[in-house]
């Protein structure tokens, strides 16, 4: 079957946060990148950022007592957060990081 020329294929933007709804989903899928890709910071930062986007950014930013432009700046794709930022946005997102031994 051939396509017709003048149908053009539409695409739509994808972002996780939409997908993560519940609690247990936001954790399974950070659980996944820590899991995966443990030596990726910046993809674990952006995993933060995505789940903090799915329970609110302004909401995120009360509950960690950071500011909700430093949060969209150290979760970003180029953001280096400090540990203490990683910690604070975790616990404000109510998931615990895991550690075992390897």
């Amino acid at each position: 079957m051939t396509q017709n020329p003048a149908q053009k294929t539409q695409t739509m933007a994808y972002d996780v946060a939409e997908q993560l709804r519940t609690p247990e989903e936001m954790a399974a899928y950070l659980d996944a990148w820590l899991s995966d890709a443990p030596d990726d910071a910046a993809g674990i930062a952006r995993a933060l950022g995505d789940i903090a986007r799915a329970k609110g950014m302004t909401q995120v930013a009360r509950d960690s007592g950071l500011s909700r432009e430093s949060l969209y700046k150290a979760l970003s794709e180029n953001g280096n957060p400090s540990l203490a930022t990683v910690l604070k946005v975790a616990k404000a997102l109510g998931v615990r990081l895991h550690a075992e031994a390897a």
